[in-house]
Protein backbone atom coordinates (compact mmCIF):
# COMPACT_ATOMS: atom_id res chain seq x y z
CA UNK A 1 0.00 0.00 0.00
CA UNK A 2 1.56 3.15 -1.05
CA UNK A 3 1.35 6.00 1.48
CA UNK A 4 0.81 9.44 0.23
CA UNK A 5 3.22 12.14 1.00
CA UNK A 6 1.36 13.98 3.07
CA UNK A 7 -0.53 11.62 5.09
CA UNK A 8 -0.33 11.17 8.96
CA UNK A 9 0.79 7.78 10.69
CA UNK A 10 -2.38 7.71 12.36
CA UNK A 11 -4.00 8.46 8.60
CA UNK A 12 -1.77 5.49 7.21
CA UNK A 13 -2.88 3.21 9.69
CA UNK A 14 -7.13 3.87 9.78
CA UNK A 15 -7.03 4.01 6.26
CA UNK A 16 -4.61 0.53 5.92
CA UNK A 17 -7.22 -1.07 8.52
CA UNK A 18 -10.26 -0.17 6.40
CA UNK A 19 -9.72 -1.68 3.84
CA UNK A 20 -9.31 -4.71 5.85
CA UNK A 21 -13.01 -4.20 6.99
CA UNK A 22 -16.49 -4.57 6.32
CA UNK A 23 -19.85 -4.83 7.98
CA UNK A 24 -22.03 -2.08 9.37
CA UNK A 25 -21.01 1.17 11.25
CA UNK A 26 -20.70 1.08 15.12
CA UNK A 27 -23.58 1.95 17.63
CA UNK A 28 -23.03 5.30 18.12
CA UNK A 29 -24.18 4.80 21.65
CA UNK A 30 -21.29 2.41 22.19
CA UNK A 31 -17.82 3.89 24.06
CA UNK A 32 -14.51 3.12 24.46
CA UNK A 33 -12.95 2.44 27.78
CA UNK A 34 -9.22 2.14 29.47
CA UNK A 35 -9.11 0.06 31.74
CA UNK A 36 -6.13 0.78 34.32
CA UNK A 37 -5.13 0.42 38.13
CA UNK A 38 -5.70 4.00 39.39
CA UNK A 39 -3.25 3.55 42.61
CA UNK A 40 -0.04 2.36 41.13
CA UNK A 41 3.29 4.12 40.33
CA UNK A 42 5.23 5.22 37.55
CA UNK A 43 8.83 5.85 38.78
CA UNK A 44 7.69 6.48 42.15
CA UNK A 45 5.19 8.92 41.69
CA UNK A 46 1.35 8.09 41.49
CA UNK A 47 -0.20 7.40 37.94
CA UNK A 48 -3.24 9.90 38.22
CA UNK A 49 -0.81 12.47 39.15
CA UNK A 50 1.35 11.75 36.54
CA UNK A 51 -1.96 11.64 33.65
CA UNK A 52 -3.02 15.31 35.58
CA UNK A 53 0.30 16.92 34.85
CA UNK A 54 0.59 15.61 31.06
CA UNK A 55 -3.18 16.41 30.46
CA UNK A 56 -3.52 13.34 28.42
CA UNK A 57 -3.71 9.29 28.07
CA UNK A 58 -0.15 8.19 27.25
CA UNK A 59 0.65 4.58 25.71
CA UNK A 60 2.90 2.28 26.72
CA UNK A 61 5.65 3.07 24.53
CA UNK A 62 5.92 6.46 26.21
CA UNK A 63 5.05 5.45 30.11
CA UNK A 64 7.05 2.34 29.82
CA UNK A 65 4.09 0.54 32.26
CA UNK A 66 0.87 -1.79 31.34
CA UNK A 67 -1.44 -4.11 33.23
CA UNK A 68 -0.60 -6.75 30.10
CA UNK A 69 2.91 -7.50 28.73
CA UNK A 70 5.45 -5.21 28.50
CA UNK A 71 6.71 -5.47 24.90
CA UNK A 72 6.21 -1.94 23.80
CA UNK A 73 9.74 -1.30 21.89
CA UNK A 74 11.35 -1.50 18.71
CA UNK A 75 11.57 -5.16 17.69
CA UNK A 76 8.93 -6.07 20.79
CA UNK A 77 5.89 -7.89 20.49
CA UNK A 78 4.06 -4.69 20.16
CA UNK A 79 6.37 -3.07 17.69
CA UNK A 80 5.64 -5.87 15.49
CA UNK A 81 1.87 -6.36 15.92
CA UNK A 82 1.38 -2.47 15.70
CA UNK A 83 3.73 -3.17 12.29
CA UNK A 84 1.21 -5.54 10.72
CA UNK A 85 -1.93 -4.40 12.00
CA UNK A 86 -1.29 -0.60 10.91
CA UNK A 87 0.50 -1.63 7.56
CA UNK A 88 3.94 -0.17 8.91
CA UNK A 89 2.58 3.51 9.78
CA UNK A 90 4.38 3.83 13.01
CA UNK A 91 8.00 2.36 11.76
CA UNK A 92 9.34 5.67 12.12
CA UNK A 93 6.77 7.84 14.30
CA UNK A 94 7.54 9.38 17.52
CA UNK A 95 6.27 7.20 20.30
CA UNK A 96 3.73 10.06 21.06
CA UNK A 97 2.07 9.46 17.85
CA UNK A 98 1.19 6.04 18.67
CA UNK A 99 -1.87 4.90 19.67
CA UNK A 100 -3.86 3.97 23.14
CA UNK A 101 -5.04 0.45 24.03
CA UNK A 102 -8.93 0.59 25.32
CA UNK A 103 -11.88 -1.61 24.52
CA UNK A 104 -15.28 -1.39 23.23
CA UNK A 105 -17.90 -1.30 25.62
CA UNK A 106 -20.65 -3.37 23.70
CA UNK A 107 -21.67 -5.38 26.79
CA UNK A 108 -21.99 -2.05 28.61
CA UNK A 109 -19.89 -2.75 31.53
CA UNK A 110 -20.31 -0.76 34.58
CA UNK A 111 -16.96 -1.74 35.38
CA UNK A 112 -15.66 -0.96 31.80
CA UNK A 113 -15.30 -2.94 28.93
CA UNK A 114 -11.88 -4.77 29.45
CA UNK A 115 -11.27 -4.83 33.72
CA UNK A 116 -8.41 -7.44 33.38
CA UNK A 117 -6.14 -4.54 32.60
CA UNK A 118 -7.58 -2.69 35.97
CA UNK A 119 -10.57 -1.83 38.33
CA UNK A 120 -10.84 2.01 37.30
CA UNK A 121 -11.64 2.93 33.74
CA UNK A 122 -11.09 6.61 31.29
CA UNK A 123 -14.67 6.74 29.57
CA UNK A 124 -14.15 8.40 26.00
CA UNK A 125 -16.73 10.55 24.28
CA UNK A 126 -18.15 9.54 21.19
CA UNK A 127 -15.73 11.82 18.92
CA UNK A 128 -12.18 8.93 19.42
CA UNK A 129 -14.74 6.17 17.96
CA UNK A 130 -14.61 8.07 14.45
CA UNK A 131 -10.50 7.85 14.40
CA UNK A 132 -10.37 4.12 16.18
CA UNK A 133 -9.35 1.37 15.08
CA UNK A 134 -10.53 -2.64 16.23
CA UNK A 135 -9.56 -6.33 16.42
CA UNK A 136 -10.37 -9.23 17.70
CA UNK A 137 -9.53 -10.81 20.04
CA UNK A 138 -6.60 -9.11 21.51
CA UNK A 139 -3.83 -7.97 19.36
CA UNK A 140 -1.64 -10.02 21.07
CA UNK A 141 -3.24 -13.26 19.72
CA UNK A 142 -2.44 -12.31 15.87
CA UNK A 143 -5.73 -11.70 14.68
CA UNK A 144 -7.06 -11.56 11.46
CA UNK A 145 -10.62 -9.44 11.77
CA UNK A 146 -10.51 -5.97 12.07
CA UNK A 147 -12.93 -2.95 12.11
CA UNK A 148 -12.99 0.55 12.14
CA UNK A 149 -15.99 3.12 13.16
CA UNK A 150 -17.71 2.59 9.92
CA UNK A 151 -17.25 -0.71 9.26
CA UNK A 152 -17.48 -2.97 12.37
CA UNK A 153 -18.37 -6.63 12.06
CA UNK A 154 -16.81 -7.48 15.74
CA UNK A 155 -19.69 -7.45 17.67
CA UNK A 156 -21.35 -9.88 16.02
CA UNK A 157 -18.21 -12.06 16.20
CA UNK A 158 -17.68 -11.38 20.26
CA UNK A 159 -20.85 -11.64 21.10
CA UNK A 160 -21.39 -15.51 19.32
CA UNK A 161 -17.69 -16.00 21.22
CA UNK A 162 -17.48 -18.33 24.04
CA UNK A 163 -14.28 -17.18 25.87
CA UNK A 164 -13.82 -16.70 29.30
CA UNK A 165 -15.31 -13.61 31.02
CA UNK A 166 -11.80 -11.55 30.96
CA UNK A 167 -11.05 -12.22 27.07
CA UNK A 168 -13.66 -11.57 25.46
CA UNK A 169 -13.12 -7.66 24.73
CA UNK A 170 -13.29 -6.43 21.12
CA UNK A 171 -9.30 -4.15 21.75
CA UNK A 172 -9.24 -0.49 20.39
CA UNK A 173 -6.63 1.21 19.03
CA UNK A 174 -7.46 5.49 19.41
CA UNK A 175 -5.38 7.14 16.91
CA UNK A 176 -4.73 11.13 17.95
CA UNK A 177 -4.24 12.53 21.20
CA UNK A 178 -6.85 11.10 24.00
CA UNK A 179 -7.02 14.55 26.29
CA UNK A 180 -8.59 14.58 29.45
CA UNK A 181 -10.41 18.08 28.96
CA UNK A 182 -11.90 16.89 25.42
CA UNK A 183 -12.35 13.34 25.22
CA UNK A 184 -13.10 11.75 28.45
CA UNK A 185 -16.73 11.80 29.49
CA UNK A 186 -15.47 10.17 32.97
CA UNK A 187 -12.97 8.74 35.16
CA UNK A 188 -14.50 5.60 36.54
CA UNK A 189 -13.38 4.44 40.13
CA UNK A 190 -14.06 1.90 42.57
CA UNK A 191 -15.73 3.04 45.53
CA UNK A 192 -13.00 1.14 47.66
CA UNK A 193 -11.01 4.44 46.75
CA UNK A 194 -13.59 7.17 48.29
CA UNK A 195 -11.77 9.42 51.03
CA UNK A 196 -8.29 7.93 50.15
CA UNK A 197 -5.35 9.85 47.73
CA UNK A 198 -6.20 7.93 44.89
CA UNK A 199 -9.74 9.72 44.61
CA UNK A 200 -7.40 13.08 45.77
CA UNK A 201 -5.24 12.77 43.15
CA UNK A 202 -8.42 11.85 40.71
CA UNK A 203 -10.16 14.77 41.17
CA UNK A 204 -6.48 16.97 39.97
CA UNK A 205 -7.86 15.60 35.78
CA UNK A 206 -9.93 18.00 34.45
CA UNK A 207 -12.80 15.22 34.04
CA UNK A 208 -15.89 14.60 36.07
CA UNK A 209 -14.88 11.33 38.65
CA UNK A 210 -17.76 8.56 38.60
CA UNK A 211 -18.12 5.42 40.88
CA UNK A 212 -18.71 1.36 39.76
CA UNK A 213 -20.51 -0.57 42.55
CA UNK A 214 -16.78 -2.19 43.60
CA UNK A 215 -15.18 -5.25 43.52
CA UNK A 216 -14.86 -7.30 46.74
CA UNK A 217 -13.29 -11.22 46.44
CA UNK A 218 -13.92 -13.70 49.30
CA UNK A 219 -11.25 -15.94 50.68
CA UNK A 220 -13.92 -18.48 50.25
CA UNK A 221 -14.67 -17.80 46.53
CA UNK A 222 -10.97 -17.42 45.64
CA UNK A 223 -10.61 -21.08 47.09
CA UNK A 224 -13.06 -22.52 45.03
CA UNK A 225 -10.57 -21.53 41.59
CA UNK A 226 -7.12 -23.01 41.45
CA UNK A 227 -7.67 -23.73 38.23
CA UNK A 228 -7.94 -20.63 37.31
CA UNK A 229 -4.63 -18.84 37.49
CA UNK A 230 -3.05 -21.65 39.01
CA UNK A 231 -2.85 -22.41 43.14
CA UNK A 232 0.21 -20.19 43.83
CA UNK A 233 -1.73 -17.24 43.04
CA UNK A 234 -4.64 -17.97 45.37
CA UNK A 235 -2.06 -18.48 48.16
CA UNK A 236 -1.03 -15.13 47.61
CA UNK A 237 -4.28 -13.93 47.18
CA UNK A 238 -4.93 -15.57 50.48
CA UNK A 239 -1.63 -13.74 52.08
CA UNK A 240 -2.79 -10.20 50.95
CA UNK A 241 -6.38 -11.08 52.01
CA UNK A 242 -8.00 -8.34 54.75
CA UNK A 243 -11.09 -8.93 57.25
CA UNK A 244 -11.37 -12.31 54.63
CA UNK A 245 -11.49 -10.64 51.22
CA UNK A 246 -9.46 -9.20 48.62
CA UNK A 247 -10.13 -5.48 47.11
CA UNK A 248 -8.34 -3.70 44.39
CA UNK A 249 -6.99 -1.36 47.26
CA UNK A 250 -5.18 -4.14 48.65
CA UNK A 251 -3.63 -4.99 46.15
CA UNK A 252 -2.53 -1.52 44.95
CA UNK A 253 -1.30 -1.11 48.71
CA UNK A 254 1.33 -4.80 47.95
CA UNK A 255 2.34 -3.64 44.70
CA UNK A 256 3.45 0.41 46.70
CA UNK A 257 5.35 -2.13 49.00
CA UNK A 258 7.80 -3.58 45.98
CA UNK A 259 8.03 -6.54 48.46
CA UNK A 260 5.69 -8.86 45.41
CA UNK A 261 6.17 -9.70 42.14
CA UNK A 262 3.87 -7.86 39.88
CA UNK A 263 2.94 -10.65 37.47
CA UNK A 264 2.12 -12.94 40.36
CA UNK A 265 -0.10 -9.24 41.56
CA UNK A 266 -1.76 -9.14 37.94
CA UNK A 267 -2.73 -12.77 38.23
CA UNK A 268 -4.49 -12.49 41.75
CA UNK A 269 -6.08 -9.11 40.46
CA UNK A 270 -7.31 -11.37 37.23
CA UNK A 271 -9.26 -13.42 40.25
CA UNK A 272 -10.58 -10.43 41.65
CA UNK A 273 -11.63 -9.14 38.76
CA UNK A 274 -12.89 -12.55 37.25
CA UNK A 275 -14.96 -13.71 40.41
CA UNK A 276 -15.61 -10.70 42.70
CA UNK A 277 -17.04 -8.27 39.89
CA UNK A 278 -19.96 -6.51 40.64
CA UNK A 279 -23.24 -7.61 39.72
CA UNK A 280 -26.04 -5.69 37.74
CA UNK A 281 -28.44 -5.73 40.75
CA UNK A 282 -25.04 -4.40 42.74
CA UNK A 283 -25.71 -0.86 40.64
Amino acid sequence: MTTPPSESPQQHALRHVAARSSGAPVDPDLRVTLNFHPDRLRQGRPILREMAAAGVYRSQFVTGTSNGGLTAHPGGDRWRWEQRIFGGAYDHAAEEQRPVYGALNFRRQMVGAAPRFGSAHVRLTAEPVGRSTFCYPDSFTEPEDFGVATAMPLVALAAADHRDALDDYIEVQVHGPVRFDRHVEALVLDPCYRGTEVEADARLLPCPVEWHPGYRLSAAELRRHPDFRGPEFVALGLELARDGELTPWILGEASRTGRYDEQALKRVWHYVARFGAPTPAAA
